[in-house]
């Protein structure tokens, strides 16, 4: 617990910590924007809200964070997706990253998801989303949830052959909204309350 006026500590290892391996392809069922966009409008008729959580894992190069995206073509994001009707989020979110992110013999129950960092709204079945509700709408299509998640200071990766995986520095993301999209380029901002140690070998 920390006091107030301190920053929370969080401790971030080396990238060279991470061993990253290959898996099966993992198949998208949301093919491109407007499909899902598409599909969303189709799903929110059947199921309500849509409610999606994405995992914001921190690492470091040179002692500077860097965050883990997964990039499949042009298109840059955070492991997670969408919750089942009725799914816990944090069920959820942990089984997300097992999918995309660990080996088949990983524990799902391993993954150590903190707290929420941000919560994006989409007021419309459109690409763009807001960190709050527009006044205008009483019934966003969408909720988003980052949490932070620590990981340990070594661990094996599996990543699908048709996906990539990047560690982008905060300087990178900051503003950066052409290349990352508003979600990922408030990444810098959502994480300055944090004191982030970058922690060396065998710390």
């Amino acid at each position: 617990m920390t006091q107030q006026g301190q920053q929370q500590k969080v401790e971030i290892y080396n990238l060279e910590s991470y061993n990253i391996g290959l898996k099966a392809v993992h198949d998208e069922k949301e093919s491109s924007a407007s499909v899902r966009l598409m599909q969303m409008r189709d799903k929110y008729e059947q199921e309500g809200l849509r409610r999606t959580v994405d995992a914001v894992m921190l690492v470091h190069q040179h002692n500077h964070p860097h965050i883990l995206l997964l990039q499949q073509g042009q298109i840059f994001k955070l492991p997670g997706g969408k919750c089942k009707p009725g799914e816990d989020e944090i069920t959820c979110l942990k089984r997300k990253m097992s999918s995309k992110l660990a080996p088949p013999d990983y524990q799902t129950s391993n993954w150590q998801v903190g707290e929420c960092v941000a919560v994006w709204h989409r007021p419309n079945f459109e690409a763009l989303m807001y960190p709050y509700v527009p006044p205008h709408v009483t019934k966003p299509k969408e909720v988003k949830k980052l949490y932070l998640v620590h990981l340990p200071s070594k661990m094996n990766f599996a990543i699908p052959k048709n996906y990539k995986i990047l560690a982008v520095p905060l300087f990178e993301l900051y503003e950066n909204t052409k290349r990352y999209g508003s979600v990922l380029s408030s990444l810098p901002q959502c994480l300055a309350r944090y004191n982030l140690q970058c922690m060396g070998e065998g710390q």
